[in-house]
């Protein structure tokens, strides 16, 4: 009798934790190889990188160039990306090392404990989210929640998760070996979401082994309401026929 109430009990527990998980926090790091201080909060982000509930993502930015060396990852959307959370996070302009986290705060790459209190901020304050599902290759639904006045937009990130080696030959970091992480290389809206159930269409990937992060985020540089990272399937090794 005691063991069958055990095994109730279990079963009762197991919804409740999963409908208790929360959405990872999301950091973005705004660098460019060609700055000298950002080669030191490289190491910071990659140790981010590695640690669970947090999803740290690099968006290299292109208006440095002109020191000598040009990123080489660098988009022009990514430097727009950043210019957006200017008038929320009351900046005056964009510069790097940048931390944004969860799009609700901010702190240089090179103050690592004020990132940590705000890593614990965003954390502690991640409220309802609505439920993110990858619907095979080409499809994304987002279901019901809370939205903004004005809703909200969907935003679809992949990144290389291997870790890239860059030698830096010109510039404030000439002769450096820079490694970075989870190294953005396309960002693509979806479209808007108005707190009812919604489809979105999502493109084919531009490279090969990129993860992929879905965003879903109040408008004009807003505060990340939601993140989801699809998980890739291992396919099974097959057994030898005898």
């Amino acid at each position: 009798m005691i063991r069958a109430l055990l095994a109730a009990l279990c079963l009762l527990t197991v919804p409740a934790v999963a409908a208790a998980a929360k959405p990872p926090v999301v950091v973005e790091f705004y660098t460019a190889q060609g700055c000298a201080a950002c080669a030191e909060a490289n190491t910071f982000v990659n140790s981010l990188a590695e640690r669970p509930g947090v999803v740290a993502l690099t968006f290299a930015v292109d208006y440095w160039d002109y020191l000598g060396w040009a990123d080489t990852f660098a988009q022009p959307a990514f430097a727009e990306r950043q210019k957006a959370y200017l008038a929320p996070l009351s900046l005056r302009e964009p510069y790097t090392p940048q931390l944004v986290i969860n799009g609700a705060s901010e702190a240089s790459g090179v103050e690592p404990e004020k990132v940590e209190d705000l890593l614990d901020d965003a954390a502690r304050s991640q409220g309802p989210a609505p439920d993110i599902q990858f619907i095979g290759p080409r499809r994304v639904d987002v279901g019901s929640g809370p939205a903004p006045r004005g809703g909200a937009e969907v935003w679809l990130v992949r990144y290389d998760p291997k870790p890239r080696q860059v030698v830096v030959r010109r510039g404030e970091n000439r002769g450096q070996t820079l490694e970075q992480r989870n190294v953005v290389r396309e960002i693509v809206r979806l479209g808007q979401w108005r707190g009812r159930p919604t489809a979105y269409a999502a493109p084919e990937p531009t490279e090969e082994g990129l993860e992929t992060l879905l965003i879903v985020q109040a408008p004009e540089g807003g505060r990340i309401l939601a993140a989801k990272a699809k998980t890739t399937l291992m396919a099974r090794p097959q057994t030898a026929a005898r």
